[in-house]
């Protein structure tokens, strides 16, 4: 057999070996961090519930998931294990990062309304604009009323009946 006929076979054989590799090393990351528990910190689970480890066992993890539950997991159905800030901020809303107060909005809208000196500028500042429209007073009277110039424009309204059909 030639080396290009070979080639496809190494190729795959060689994709596989990187897939497998990188799969045991998310695996062995993933057992770390479960090794990694202790009682009082917090975790989620693969089916997203957030609680705090009570107890740590070889295989089990006892959870405290609310006042009064407390349940047993596998220690595979560990998702994650979550830094304090992190936990503090998903589950209770506690930010401990606010840089500064500028970020904040205000509980009433006066300090995002206009002051009355700039309020003042800017109504002087205002002049009437022209959209291309005319009043009614501003369009030169013809000979004929407006009133019979109307009706001629306007189709007349009959009962249904009609001589075209």
């Amino acid at each position: 057999m030639s080396l290009l006929t070979l080639l496809p076979f190494i190729v795959l054989i060689g994709a596989m070996f990187l897939m497998t590799r990188s799969a045991k090393k998310k695996q062995q990351q993933a057992v770390e961090m479960r090794n990694q528990m202790q009682p009082g910190s917090g975790v989620r689970t693969i089916g997203g519930m957030y609680a705090t480890v009570k107890e740590v066992n070889e295989d089990t993890v006892l959870v405290d998931a609310g006042p009064g539950v407390e349940l047993l997991f596998a220690k595979n159905s560990i998702g994650a294990v979550l830094t304090d800030d992190e936990y503090n901020r998903i589950v209770h809303g506690v930010e401990h990062d606010l840089k500064s107060d500028a970020g904040i909005v205000p509980d009433d809208a006066s300090s995002l309304t206009e002051t009355d000196d700039s309020a003042a500028d800017a109504t002087a500042d205002d002049k009437a604009v022209d959209l291309g429209k005319k009043d009614a007073a501003d369009e030169p009277a013809d000979d004929a009323p407006a009133g019979e110039a109307k009706t001629d424009e306007e189709p007349k309204k009959t009962d249904g009946d009609s001589e075209a059909k």
